[in-house]
């Protein structure tokens, strides 16, 4: 079935369209995309030499424990900024955070995916030739959004940092990267820093990153929070099953499908593995038989952010709460 497979965006707008059978996103504007891959696919095992130097040389200094980040953080079970909060981004889509992060300076950031900032169509999924707002736009953390109504405001930021706009910036050729690394930071508004935990919600963790891949049938673990879903928090949940990593893409990307895929508005949601370790970031929605999503590794994404970013530090904060794939 690889030929009907088609790779869309998938944050959610207010006007949805049906394409090859499934609904996605409906985007304004346009860009040229035609570099953009046609058919969906997953990723290789071990993080690569040129990821590490990426990192700045060691992987486990992507990560901070969130005792030791320099802040206290908000109970979990009071915080309303987590991963899995909604996003708007001012003139794009409604999406969903995956991870917190933050850096030397102190500043506390929220995930999201680079496309969330789209100016393009849905279909175009290169970031280095698909259009972008920039750098400064202003981003709100809502509650309970819809299709109708945005929900109630609980923070906003503003967007620091996006992979489309790095790699366009600094040339990037490398094809994995362009049409895989789909990876943003909003840097969250000093007044609201005291409403963060880093924890994703529902399962706990995420307790380190992933950097050997995924193999055939692992269970992986989400919190999408989709606009579509009417603010119900009990159909944000998902866990599902990965399938065999493509050597091809190396390690960029992971596929996975679930009973209840992700859909338009659960884009840049977090996926954890079954160890409860960070995975990736929710990115395409691949139209097939069966549908699948594609999940951005996050081990790439934020080393090729850490050296392209400009934001000395940066690192992803572990979870205040234990994971628990049992629930």
């Amino acid at each position: 079935m690889q030929a009907l497979r088609r790779v869309i965006l998938i944050p959610a707008t207010l006007a949805l369209v049906a394409a090859t059978g499934s609904l996605v996103a409906g985007c304004s504007g346009s860009s040229d995309d035609s570099s953009a891959p046609s058919s969906s696919v997953s990723s290789s095992g071990a993080l690569s030499s040129t990821t590490a130097k990426h990192a700045d040389g060691d992987a486990d200094q992507a990560t901070v424990a969130a005792d030791k980040a320099g802040r206290s953080w908000a109970a979990a079970a009071a915080a309303t900024i987590t991963p899995g909060t909604q996003t708007y981004t001012e003139g794009a889509g409604q999406c969903t955070s995956n991870y917190v992060f933050t850096d030397d300076a102190g500043n506390v950031y929220l995930g999201q995916a680079a496309h969330c900032a789209t100016t393009g169509k849905s279909d175009q999924t290169n970031g280095c030739s698909a259009g972008s707002l920039p750098v400064g736009t202003a981003v709100t953390f809502n509650r309970q959004g819809s299709p109708m109504d945005h929900g109630a405001t609980i923070g906003s930021g503003q967007l620091v940092y996006s992979s489309w706009l790095a790699m366009q910036q600094d040339g990037e050729k490398d094809q994995n990267v362009c049409a895989y690394n789909d990876f943003a930071l909003i840097k969250i508004a000093d007044s609201d820093l005291a409403k963060v935990n880093p924890s994703l919600p529902y399962w706990g963790g995420p307790v380190g990153i992933n950097t050997g891949g995924t193999g055939n049938g692992d269970r992986v673990y989400s919190y999408g929070n989709s606009s579509l879903r009417g603010g119900i928090a009990g159909l944000s949940p998902q866990t599902g099953e990965s399938l065999a990593d493509d050597p091809a893409t190396a390690g960029w990307t992971h596929e996975y499908h679930s009973p209840t895929p992700g859909i338009p508005g659960d884009s840049g949601s977090a996926l954890l593995d079954h160890d409860g370790r960070a995975l990736g970031t929710l990115s395409t929605l691949g139209v097939a038989l069966p549908i699948v999503n594609n999940v951005g590794d996050i081990s790439r994404e934020l080393a090729y952010a850490r050296a392209h970013s400009g934001i000395a530090g940066l690192r992803l904060v572990l979870g205040t709460e234990k994971f628990d794939a049992n629930r």
